[in-house]
């Protein structure tokens, strides 16, 4: 049977869920599973969660751990790919750094200085993951979640042939809101989504062929239903299309928003989200691991994350269709070839089949673009250890450049190298 590998198997709450997606298939419950974390705490509550689940099936899935990566991936099939490097402390410099200079983040996790230095962060041990992948287990598939998505997506494929594909849980989440907004059962809707990771559209949304458009619009006048997404609806109003990551994500992507505290007022605009989410994630690993350890079961449903569904076909050739991050190559006409997209793939016992949706309506690919630019200029600067590009990536980033001069900008970018210098070998 299958080995799935989880690197980061220490963020217990994303692998319980995607480890009891899995073994509600039965073709999968006699699955391995290999759990890795540098954090032998973590690691330990991960291994009493994986065989809990275990035992509700009769014991059928075999559990390993271990903290050394190699070990995990001798023989893996799969490998699922969740980590944060430098974890809260690091959290807190990328806000608390910009903040000094008056430069307010919400997530700071995909775009941005944050985005950026995640990804510096992150780039390296996902390359250290794909050299020991291509010597034990080339033909493995390697699923990756970490943020930020698309700059990390762009490093591996870039630097690897390893099959490769990112996976976010935006496109899912947002179709079902949607469906929620305009009081249409979830099952019955059908969309085409594409752009990049945070930042796709929906280009299409129907409803027995019936275009849905015209309905999202009017929640626009509907303060119940515009009030729950205001800077998503604002996009729409003025670009025409709806967006697939959250107000609070979208919000620090496009320099229109946080630069006045009169907007974030009015648009209700989470400034330091990502912070008070940190924290509470500590909270549920501690109320995980309580639960475990006084035997009660963990409470599990099935979600909508894309792994387990996608394992589950290329195990049996049942064809899906998802929305994965992958090398554009011609898939977006209007957007650079080496960029990063997210666009509709099919999956079956062949692999991964990214599907090609022509252009993009102009002022989206614009937009796409201005995302790009500094992703691009992030991967480039890591993969070179050049810290040029990486003031540039910075300087391009579209809320950055609405608030700060590119002096300031190079100066907080220099403290941010410093407080992250133990965790940046490429630029020591």
């Amino acid at each position: 049977m299958a080995k799935v590998t989880f690197i980061g198997a220490g963020s217990v709450i994303f692998a319980k869920q995607v480890m009891a997606d899995i073994l509600s298939f039965s073709e999968l419950q006699d699955i391995t599973f290999s759990l890795m974390d540098i954090d032998a705490e973590r690691l330990r509550v991960a291994e009493l969660m994986a065989k809990q689940f275990s035992r509700r099936i009769g014991g059928r899935a075999k559990i390993e751990t271990t903290m050394d990566r190699r070990t995990a991936l001798k023989d893996a099939d799969y490998v699922i790919h969740a980590i944060q490097v430098g974890g809260h402390e690091a959290t807190l410099f990328d806000f608390d750094i910009p903040r000094k200079y008056g430069l307010k983040q919400t997530i700071a996790d995909t775009l941005g200085v944050g985005g950026v230095f995640r990804g510096l962060r992150t780039i390296p041990p996902l390359l250290e993951l794909l050299r020991d992948m291509e010597e034990i287990c080339p033909d493995a598939y390697l699923l990756n979640y970490s943020n930020p998505m698309a700059i990390l997506s762009l490093a591996a494929m870039k630097s690897s042939g390893i099959k490769y594909v990112g996976l976010c849980h935006s496109v899912q989440q947002t179709s079902e809101k949607l469906a929620e907004y305009i009081s249409v059962p979830y099952s019955e809707i059908n969309y085409v989504v594409a752009g990049i990771n945070h930042m796709a559209w929906f280009l299409r949304l129907e409803h027995k062929g019936k275009d849905l458009y015209p309905q999202l619009f009017d929640c626009l006048d509907k303060p119940e239903i515009y009030g729950d997404n205001k800077v998503r609806f604002e996009i729409m109003r003025h670009f025409g299309y709806f967006v697939t990551e959250s107000s609070e994500h979208m919000a620090e992507y496009v320099p229109y928003f946080i630069k006045r505290e009169e907007l974030i007022g009015k648009l209700d605009i989470p400034i330091d989200e990502y912070v008070r989410r940190s924290v509470r994630n500590i909270g549920r690993f501690e109320d995980t691991k309580a639960t475990l350890e006084s035997g009660k079961d963990l409470e599990t449903k099935l979600s909508h994350e894309y792994a387990a569904y996608i394992i589950h076909s290329l195990e049996t050739g049942y064809e899906r269709s998802f929305n994965g991050n992958v090398i554009n190559n011609g898939l977006i006409e209007n957007l650079p070839a080496d960029s990063c997209v997210e666009v509709p793939c099919l999956v079956n016992k062949n692999g991964f089949q990214p599907v090609a949706v022509g252009k993009l309506p102009t002022q989206l690919a614009a937009l796409n673009q201005t995302n790009i630019s500094v992703q691009q200029l992030a991967v480039e600067g890591a993969l070179k250890g050049k810290k040029e590009y990486i003031y540039n990536a910075v300087m391009m980033d579209p809320h950055t450049a609405s608030v700060l001069t590119l002096d300031e900008i190079r100066s907080m970018t220099d403290e941010l190298f410093e407080a992250h210098a133990h965790l940046l070998p490429a630029f020591k």
